[in-house]
Formats: C-alpha cells, structure tokens, sequence
C-alpha cells in the first residue's frame, strides 16, 4: 500500500506548502496553514465506461444546442445563451445587479415556456426578501420557483421535486456540503459545492448558473480550481454611483471569451442597452481642451470612448498623477512620450486622466486619443470635435496599426463623426468619413493642433 503522508495547505486560497509557516506565501493571510493528510497514490484498476465511445461524426448536436435565456445583452456575452449541462459562475462586487438580473433571467426562462420551470435558491436572503424585489421589478410568474437553503442536500431535494429546466444559486459562497468539514465559503466546502453541481448539471442536461463573490482585488473569491471546473465565468462591472452595468465574459466553453453585455439598472430592474455608444460621450456643443474621442472595441462590439485630461500647475514637490478609467502604466508612457519626444513640459503638473460614463479603457488603440487630450490640456487648444483618433503610441514616438480598424470607423460614422486619424497603413475606410494617415505623434498633433477646417467641426 502506497505511503500516505502529510502537507500544509491555506484555508482561504489553497496554497500548499511543505510545512506549516504561519503565513500564506500566496495570499498573506495569517494562521490560515493546517495541516492535511496528502492522498495515496497508486495504479487505478480500469472499470466499466458510462457510455461506450462512438465516432465525433455521429454525435448529436441537438442536444448542445444553446437556448436564449431571454435576455438579448447575456445571450450576446454567452455565445447565444444557455447550452444544456452548462455551469455558468456570474462575479461581481456587491451591490452591483448581480441578483436583479439573475432573478430577470429566471423570469424571462420561465415565461418563454419552452424550457420548464426555473429554479432560484437564495443562500443569502429569505423569501420574502427575493420576493418583494421580483414584485418591485415585475419578476413574477407561476412558473418561477424560489427556495432559501444554505444546504446542498436539500438543494438537490428541490432539484428532484420540480425538475426545473434552469437552476441558479445565490450563491456559491453560502452553500454547504455534509460530507465536508469547515464553514461555508471556506475552499474545501466551495470545491465540493462546485463540484457536485457541475456533476448534476452534466448528468441530466441542466444548466446552472452560480452567483460568485469578489475579493478587494475584484477577482472571484475562493479557489482558483472554482474557474477551472465551470464552463463559463462573466464578471458583472459597474460603478457602484452610476447606472450603467456591464457583463463581461472571461472565459466562455462556447462562444467568444471578451465579448460585452451593456445593462442599466433602474428602480425597475435591470435593462439592456442595444446601443452603448453615446453613454460615453459628453454632449457639448462647442469643443473643449484636454478632450478627445476613441473608438474601443469590446468582444466584437465597437464603443466610442471619450478621453478626458486637465494639467493644473503643481503646489506640491511631487506633482499628483491621478488616473480614472484607464491603464496607470500607459498614462505614465503616453506622457512620458510627450515631454521626451514632444518637448511638452509636464514634470511640474498636476496630470489627471479619465474616461466618461465609468468606462474602462486598457487597450492600446486608445493611446492616440489620450496624447491628443494631454497635448489639448496642455496648450489649452481644443481637439475638433468631428476628429476621432486611433492607434497606439510607442515610446519612439511613432503611430503603431490597430486592428478592426474598419469596424471601428463605421461605428464613429454611425455617430456622425467625419474625419479619423489612424496609423499608417491602416485598411480603407467606410463611406461617410476620411481616414488621415500618421506616422508618428508629431504628425498627429499638427493635423488635430490647427489643420482642420471649421466647416468639418460637427
């Protein structure tokens, strides 16, 4: 028999270490090592297969097909919906509309009648609670059914009496299993729970949709082996002063993993917005210094994006850099760029960067449109307003090519915007707007700096 010995491993992320330290190496918790039985190794004796293996060529494809969850936003994030057997984690920090849209989709489900009934268990509020929200948002349906349990065992109960077509947990985090020891939410209790309701989903065919906690740091609480074993992890964003919420996939068995789902969150409910773009534009009918407009794109969805910068002198012997929206370490680059290659003299500014609306920016096509804005700031001379500027500055100073330039600018196009600078190179533009190619970032600031006329001022 196989010697078994023993490991250390952290109560709150999982790490194992060879022996006990009274912190964390991974995630610096204190007093969270215990002391575990490793399990035995050995040869494992072959045994019976659940179903005998046939040709790719014949297996049915109906069964995997995916069913709209009635929601248009989350089915575009999901790939067109909900694939039979699935496991979908949803992350979010609290407060965000995590559960509003969830108990939206379990309405939606059970409305549309062909999929069976839906299955919602709330670990975390009473009945009464859920129910009075479903109320407030109009989430009310016969065929809707709601349980408080915090216990696996009588979740499975639920799951054998209704035989719904759609179960959702809220959440993971406060399920517990019998057959494990320690506190909910704790990673052992967290893998079994995942674990077993991955298994009763494959096994017959149901999709289920678990609601997840975010630590501080915004990624999903509890162990990483919770990522790995689901088939599908969106993160629920938004500020939590603002309206506007967006579902993002991170990872996605089935359809695209960086696609965008746009939602407002009313008194209402929770509502999705076909159109994003003008969210995140200010409206203003003359231009003003230390603004530019950028056109992201997020999954396949092409979003304009409105860069903000102001440069006040510095009272301090370290002047402040202060960041919204965007990437921290490409602000410091884009500005460095323009006082070493520019000769714009920032070093004794105040530089505040951000976007509008509570959009995030990171990708590096915006790079253009936020050395616009800097310079504007700087000179205290306004970018037109019917320019739009794409491509990502390097630290040479020259213009680097973008992709999805195409869709990029049908979309600033659409909203009437009629003249773009991008990198040189870039593929031909769609009818309704010019295309000014640039070389580097001395070539763009003379073309935004003075060379436009008034008359293509939008």
């Amino acid at each position: 028999m196989a010697k078994r010995g023993t490991n250390h491993r952290c109560s709150e992320c999982g790490y194992e270490v060879a022996k006990w330290v009274g912190r964390c190496p991974e995630c610096q918790a204190w007093g969270t090592i215990t002391e575990q039985a490793a399990p035995a190794t050995g040869k494992v004796a072959a045994g019976a297969p659940s179903a005998p293996a046939k040709p790719i060529a014949e297996v049915d494809l109906e069964a995997a097909r995916a069913r709209s969850t009635g929601v248009p936003e989350l089915d575009r994030v999901l790939g067109g919906g909900l694939v039979p057997g699935a496991v979908m984690l949803l992350a979010g920090e609290p407060g965000v509309g995590k559960s509003t849209l969830l108990l939206e989709v379990a309405y939606r489900w059970a409305a549309s009648g062909a999929g069976g009934a839906s299955l919602y268990v709330t670990g975390e509020e009473s009945a009464g609670q859920v129910r009075l929200r479903a109320e407030r948002t109009g989430n009310l349906h016969e065929a809707m059914y709601l349980a408080a349990e915090s216990e696996l065992s009588a979740v499975i109960g639920h799951v054998d009496a209704i035989e719904p077509g759609l179960l959702i947990v809220d959440s993971v985090q406060t399920m517990s299993s019998p057959k494990v020891d320690g506190a909910p939410g704790g990673v052992s209790q967290v893998k079994d729970v995942t674990a077993s309701l991955v298994a009763l989903a494959k096994e017959r065919g149901l999709p289920v949709l678990l609601v997840g906690h975010v630590t501080k740091e915004g990624s999903v609480a509890g162990p990483r082996v919770l990522e790995h074993v689901v088939d599908v992890v969106l993160q629920f964003e938004g500020e939590r002063h603002s309206t506007l919420r967006m579902v993002r996939g991170v990872k996605n068995r089935f359809g695209p993993a960086d696609e965008v789902g746009c939602f407002e969150l009313a008194d209402e409910g929770i509502v999705g917005i076909v159109d994003p773009s003008g969210l995140f534009l200010s409206p203003r009918r003359e231009p003003v210094a230390g603004t530019a407009v950028t056109v992201t794109i997020e999954g396949k969805r092409p979003l304009l994006a409105e860069v903000q910068s102001l440069m006040t002198q510095s009272a301090l012997s370290q002047p402040r850099r202060a960041v919204s929206g965007l990437d921290s370490a490409r602000v410091a680059m884009v500005l460095a760029v323009l006082e070493g290659r520019q000769n714009k003299a920032v070093g004794g500014r105040d530089v505040y960067a951000a976007t509008v609306g509570g959009m995030k920016v990171v990708e590096p096509a915006a790079d253009l449109a936020l050395a616009l804005a800097m310079a504007s700031a700087h000179s205290g001379r306004p970018v037109p307003a019917s320019l739009i500027a794409l491509g990502e500055v390097g630290l040479a100073g020259e213009v680097r090519r973008v992709r999805g330039v195409a869709r990029r600018l049908s979309e600033a196009a659409r909203m009437g915007f009629r003249t773009a600078l991008v990198p040189a190179g870039s593929e031909a533009p769609p009818d309704g707007i010019r295309a000014v190619e640039v070389g580097d970032l001395a070539e763009a600031l003379a073309i935004a700096g003075g060379a436009m006329s008034p008359a293509d001022d939008r």
